[in-house]
């Protein structure tokens, strides 16, 4: 339903004099299905609508009594009453209007919180490849302005039109009851309103959208360098005074284009103040003859020219209401295809919940690849106009992906498989530890335990039970994972802590960061568990955000554990802590690690060594240093020296024993 490469919104904003909009039947009864819930603050709004435009009509016709009935008969008594109603109508008007606020707002915020919920909600349940190929600043738009000009379309698009068409066939009536001739003169001057709508509109919108496409750089490259990690970057390299030059760059094309923008907006409202000014000259000039010829009298022609002010006004909104709705429909568009992306990871219905595992892990001839299906991903939509320019992108792990003719995207890799012919079995407790170079496939194995992808082919089984056929709420209580890269929240220790385990007791918490030996460090701190973190976890250091990790696993307390243990990046005194942590919480655990450290090959029940997405090895440290292959070459290039890293570590004051 999309239209691609951003043809719909270089329509709306006079890009592309030939497109046409999309604005089906089917999708105004879905947009008219979430206003649906708010039928009576709806209706209660047309009730208001129609009060208010019944009150501005009541004005014209004071003036016209006031002038002939008042004045030339010098009725005092009558024209009390009529300067009291003229008082009267406005703060009646304004009450009304005020209701008409509140409801309008309660109808918008309601719609947007409806979007969101169902937005956030959908994307929370879509799979982790769905992430990996989208952009996260285009999720945050759908979810901030297209969610907002979903609501525009219902609290504002649709109530102004309704409005302005109640307001114009009113105000005709009212006029041709008191004079057709002159009504059809003042309507004369509509077609000048639709030709300076369409063609100073066209340039108006095409400088509107360049300026948004400018706003849109500026705002990418704030995005880009005022973070923690490009405002690093940028002191690092000594850059600022060059990012400086091009921030004013972008900041000119914005300021410039704004002024143009301003310029064009003045002479359209110009154009069409003069147009409305055309129309009433001639109805006064034409009634003034009327007057004259004792057609009607002076009131009337006052009344009439009010008249005239007053459909003039909705005439020039109504000239652009279809672009104006389209473009408000179109946000709907846009929210509905997230809601309508299928889930690759999906609960079967009558999925079984184990209220127990023992914690057998098995894989059957298990293979997977990083196929992408373009129809589970957003579309490429270049955001012209209202909105940021973004260009949502497809990409995964810094690699392009091309389509071919079936509609599905491959990564482009060093092979097709990521896993291929994956079998072996893990007994409750024992320990498996996965060993093999880089891209060898150890990441993509353990993240299909906890489901964040599912087999392209074979089966994982728990406890006998395809994981498919489990409820997922049965692999998140059972199965706690800790990522090489430690993700924690801008928020306080304690609060990241209990994210496993919400209704733990701050001695439950204390106990998990003890075993974890983050307690010291925790307790070292002015604010305790009540510090801060920093944006993802900025203000700790590696090894402390690791033994965090652990301590929120510890506090989760799972059957299973997916660990990657890398500790490359920390010290050695980091490296033991972190390493005597794990010690502590493996034991009676099904454990599968990536293994990074001597200590957890060796107490390992069984080694996996993979390459290029097989299992080339498999057997103890003794039987594959044996077999003189793989591992053994491996083992002397990384490990045989730790030994050596972890005596001196020990050694050193402070380490645990």
């Amino acid at each position: 339903m999309m239209m691609k490469g951003g043809g719909w919104f270089r329509y709306m904003h006079g890009l592309d004099e030939n497109a046409k909009p999309n604005v089906t039947r089917r999708l105004l009864l879905r947009v008219l299905a979430y206003a649906r819930p708010y039928h009576i603050q709806i209706m209660g709004m047309l009730g208001t609508i129609l009060v208010t435009t019944f009150l501005g009509l009541l004005n014209p016709l004071i003036f016209r009594e006031i002038i002939d009935g008042a004045l030339v008969k010098k009725d005092l008594s009558r024209l009390h009453v009529l300067a009291l109603a003229m008082v009267m109508i406005p703060i009646v008007s304004g009450g009304v209007r005020i209701v008409q606020r509140k409801l309008n707002v309660s109808i918008g915020e309601g719609v947007i919180y409806d979007l969101r919920v169902a937005l956030y909600h959908h994307l929370q349940q879509m799979s982790l490849r769905f992430f990996t190929n989208t952009k996260t600043g285009e999720l945050m738009s759908r979810l901030n302005n297209d969610v907002v000009g979903a609501q525009n379309a219902i609290s504002n698009t649709i109530v102004s039109i309704i409005t302005n068409v109640i307001t114009v066939i009113a105000t005709l009536a009212v006029m041709l009851t008191l004079e057709w001739r002159l009504t059809i003169l003042g309507v004369l001057v509509l077609p000048a309103f639709i030709l300076i709508a369409r063609r100073l509109g066209k340039r108006l919108k095409a400088v509107a959208s360049g300026q948004m496409g400018y706003n849109a750089q500026m705002n990418a490259m704030m995005n880009e360098t005022l973070n923690i990690s490009g405002a690093l970057l940028v002191k690092l390299f000594g850059r600022i005074e060059n990012e400086v030059e091009h921030f004013e760059e972008r900041a000119a094309d914005v300021r410039d284009a704004g002024i143009e923008r301003a310029v064009l907006g003045s002479q359209f409202f110009v154009l069409i103040g003069l147009v409305s000014v055309i129309g009433t000259a001639i109805v006064y000039w034409v009634g003034g003859i009327l007057v004259i010829e004792d057609a009607f009298t002076i009131g009337t022609i006052v009344a009439f020219v009010s008249y005239l002010t007053q459909l003039y006004s909705p005439l020039q909104a109504l000239t652009n209401a279809p672009v104006d709705f389209a473009q408000s429909i179109v946000s709907f568009e846009r929210v509905f295809e997230i809601i309508d992306l299928p889930l690759e990871i999906e609960e079967q219905p009558g999925a079984i919940h184990l209220s127990t595992v023992r914690g057998r892990l098995e894989f059957s001839d298990v293979a997977f690849r990083y196929e992408i299906d373009s129809s589970q991903l957003l579309s490429d939509v270049e955001r012209i106009g209202k909105f940021d320019s973004i260009t949502a992108t497809r990409s995964g792990r810094g690699q392009s992906i091309n389509g071919d003719k079936s509609g599905a995207f491959k990564l482009h890799q060093a092979r097709e498989m990521a896993l291929e012919d994956i079998s072996f079995s893990i007994r409750p407790g024992q320990l498996v530890a996965l060993v093999g170079p880089s891209g060898a496939g150890k990441t993509t194995l353990t993240y299909l335990i906890p489901r964040l992808y599912d087999p392209t082919a074979g089966q994982i089984l728990l406890d006998g039970h395809d994981l498919r056929e489990l409820t997922l709420g049965t692999m998140a209580e059972n199965i706690g994972m800790v990522t090489q890269e430690t993700y924690l929240f801008h928020d306080t220790i304690r609060t990241n802590l209990l994210y496993a385990k919400p209704d733990a007791t701050q001695e439950e918490v204390e106990a998990a960061a003890r075993v974890a030996h983050i307690h010291d460090f925790v307790m070292g701190l002015d604010e305790g568990y009540d510090a801060i973190v920093g944006e993802r976890g900025y203000r700790l250091s590696g090894g402390e955000k690791q033994r965090m990790a652990i301590a929120r696993v510890v506090l989760k307390d799972p059957r299973i554990l997916v660990l990657d243990e890398a500790t490359s990046h920390l010290d050695s005194q980091s490296e033991a802590l972190i390493q005597d942590a794990l010690s502590q919480i493996m034991p009676g655990r099904t454990s599968i690690v990536i293994a990074h450290r001597l200590s957890t090959i060796l107490a390992a029940d069984q080694i996996l060594v993979l390459d290029r997405g097989r299992i080339v090895e498999r057997g103890t440290h003794g039987e594959l240093l044996a077999l003189e292959g793989l591992y053994a070459g491996l083992y002397e290039t990384q490990f045989s020296q730790q030994r050596e890293w972890s005596a001196a570590a020990l050694s050193q004051p402070g380490s645990p024993n």
